[in-house]
């Protein structure tokens, strides 16, 4: 089993300008953790594979389509 520490985990760039953190990269998933702060959102965009949100704390909002 390989163990990822997300707090020793390098921040990667972005478009939506967030802390996101690339922890799992296969051919099949990628496992990212993204931590928004309050007021932070995610630009709207088009993702070509599904997506999966698992909140720890506070609230969102996601829109899908129009």
């Amino acid at each position: 089993m390989e163990i990822t520490k997300v707090s020793e985990t390098a921040t990667s760039k972005n478009p939506h300008g967030v802390d996101a953190r690339p922890i799992y990269s296969h051919k099949n998933a990628q496992v990212i953790v993204l931590t928004l702060q309050p007021g932070e959102s995610l630009k709207r965009h088009i993702t070509p594979v599904d997506v999966f949100f698992y909140v720890l704390e506070g609230k969102g909002v996601v829109e899908v389509g129009d």
